[in-house]
């Protein structure tokens, strides 16, 4: 789904022109906005009504980045940015890759513990 949306202003301004994207596993959202120079993020997602399609978008707690680099609700967006809202993580990372070293170790398989770049002497 995309849609666009423009930032009413009375007088003349210079607009800048970024996206705003959310998803889920069952659907994903690309907004483009045109929001005035110096505009920050947090305001950018309010301007783009993302949170219209996913009430659960909660920006206490959601994290967000720019072009896949996570920055502040207070930082202000640049010409042709892209807002991504992410969702919060349901495994941590660390914990799954510590695991599966785990039971790769019990079964034996040694060289999967380092995801296959272990070095075997000849």
């Amino acid at each position: 789904m995309t849609d666009s949306i423009h930032a009413d202003s009375a007088e003349t301004t210079e607009l800048l022109t970024i996206e705003v994207v959310y998803g889920t596993p069952e659907q994903q959202t690309i907004k483009t906005v045109s929001v005035p120079v110096a505009t920050a993020v947090e305001d950018a997602i309010n301007m783009s009504k993302i949170t219209e399609v996913y009430p659960e978008i909660d920006l206490t707690i959601n994290k967000v980045g720019i072009w896949n680099r996570t920055c502040k609700l207070t930082d202000v967006v640049k010409n042709n940015d892209r807002i991504e809202i992410y969702r919060p993580l349901i495994a941590d990372p660390k914990e799954v890759r510590r695991q599966r070293a785990e039971k790769a170790k019990a079964e034996g398989r040694a060289d999967k513990v380092t995801g296959g770049r272990a070095k075997r002497a000849v």
